[in-house]
């Protein structure tokens, strides 16, 4: 097998994001709504859902939370519409879809932004059915959105969160909880020299957790510094 295949395999056996494996911190608000909204699979059947936006810097956690959303419902055999900065063409909205949601809303291209309101109008006074969730997030709050304007004020209509970045305890406390999700040891020398040496944007080092893993079981080697700084040489 080759290496780029043995990656993608490891990788691929990581655990996806859950609204249970997000580490609250100071954010219970913003997973008390979203649960509120998908833990007990009634979103299609008994309430009228309220658009909501999330919003906060990189590393904060939105997309992991719109994805959790996203596999949530889709346990419970919904189909979502999904649309990020990397989806060049959207496309139309589907009236099968249980909801709508929208990653990086701040840097949509214009045609981006045009489908983004097109599935939004479509979600919320739909021709058929009832009405869908739309969930949205970006960097930047509603105000601050660089969007056309009839999409930015529909973005800010219902529930507006602000997701906050965790302190250094609870970032160990997230790498921790990955490192355990996956079954390795991940020893305090070595969290130690990741806070130190890279970038401690949560999403940052949760990549470089996803390379130092697939490296260790492509190696057949614990997770040490050593290892570490051999992974960075040669990959």
């Amino acid at each position: 097998m080759s290496q780029m295949k043995q990656l993608a395999l490891d990788i691929s056996m990581a655990p996806g994001p859950t609204l249970s494996r997000f580490f609250v911190g100071s954010n219970a608000a913003v997973i008390d709504h979203l649960r509120h909204w998908v833990g007990d699979g009634q979103l299609q059947k008994s309430r009228t859902p309220v658009p909501t936006y999330l919003w906060g810097e990189a590393g904060s956690g939105k997309t992991h939370l719109l994805k959790a959303v996203r596999e949530a419902l889709r346990e419970q055999g919904a189909m979502v519409g999904w649309m990020d900065a990397s989806t060049p063409f959207p496309p139309e909205f589907d009236e099968r879809w249980a909801a709508v949601l929208m990653d990086d809303v701040d840097i949509y291209t214009p045609l981006q932004q045009a489908r983004a309101f097109n599935w939004f109008v479509n979600a919320t006074s739909p021709a058929t059915g009832l009405p869908r969730w739309v969930l949205g997030a970006g960097q930047l709050p509603v105000a601050d959105l660089k969007l056309r304007e009839d999409l930015r004020t529909r973005l800010g209509w219902g529930h507006v969160f602000q997701l906050h970045l965790l302190d250094e305890s609870a970032r160990r406390a997230v790498l921790r909880q990955e490192a355990d999700a996956r079954g390795v040891f991940l020893s305090d020398e070595v969290m130690d020299y990741m806070l130190r040496r890279f970038s401690r944007d949560l999403g940052s080092l949760m990549q470089l957790l996803d390379m130092l893993d697939g490296f260790a079981l492509r190696n057949k080697r614990a997770i040490t510094i050593p290892l570490l700084k051999t992974m960075l040489e040669t990959e």
